[in-house]
């Protein structure tokens, strides 16, 4: 079962920050979850939330901002430089889209014409690329990309819709019914869980046969040893 960590090693570091992610590497990660925005010059961020009040106590909405504006207020780190950190680290990399968003598929054109443009560098390292996204329009179009793509549900009933190889599920739903994962993985899916933090949840998931979890504390999994 593969570790993903959520936003970086997001339990000791500031979530999507260039530390989180250096943290994860430290901690053992397989790979790394992270979230994209466009800002309003078209840079493609790592950032949860729409706006920075949250993390920065800013009024600050991404979109509305460019990014030098953002830098000098909140420095965010870009996809590209942490698509360069994975390469270069050989750590998988799962791109969240966040929807419903002012330029809607514009973010999914901006990444993939990224990974596009790291191509080589990509398949040289031999990292998985999986994108995913709440969105079913925006999974449709991911699933048009060179890349992995998957299907993020927060509703059992959700996964009948899944038109990916990825099922990305909240843990509640596996926790609530451990057949779930069998039924996906008899429909040829492999299975994905998010946010996986408390180590019971973490062994479940390993005897249940997860693809991989995606978790806040990936220095956890390695001293239990989960991986494969």
């Amino acid at each position: 079962m593969l570790i993903y960590a959520h936003r970086g090693a997001s339990s000791d570091f500031p979530e999507a920050s260039k530390a989180a992610y250096q943290g994860a590497i430290d901690q053992g990660a397989d790979g790394f979850e992270c979230d994209v925005r466009l800002t309003k010059d078209q840079q493609i961020i790592c950032y949860h939330d729409k706006h920075t009040k949250r993390l920065a106590n800013l009024d600050l909405e991404i979109a509305k901002s460019t990014y030098n504006e953002l830098k000098e207020r909140i420095n965010p780190y870009r996809l590209d430089e942490l698509l360069d950190l994975a390469t270069l680290n050989k750590k998988d990399l799962v791109i969240e889209f966040k929807h419903p968003v002012p330029t809607r598929s514009e973010i999914e054109r901006a990444v993939h014409k990224l990974l596009a443009s790291k191509r080589d560098e990509i398949a040289k390292s031999g990292i998985e690329i999986l994108l995913i996204s709440f969105s079913y329009l925006a999974t449709l179009r991911n699933k048009k990309s060179a890349y992995s793509s998957g299907y993020l549900i927060n509703k059992k009933v959700l996964a009948r819709f899944n038109p990916t190889q990825f099922t990305v599920a909240n843990i509640e739903i596996i926790k609530s019914d451990h057949s779930f994962v069998r039924n996906e993985q008899k429909k040829g899916k492999q299975v994905i869980a998010w946010t996986v933090n408390e180590l019971c949840d973490l062994k479940l998931c390993q005897d249940l046969g997860l693809y991989a979890v995606i978790t806040d504390y990936p220095a956890r999994a390695p001293k239990h040893k989960l991986h494969r």
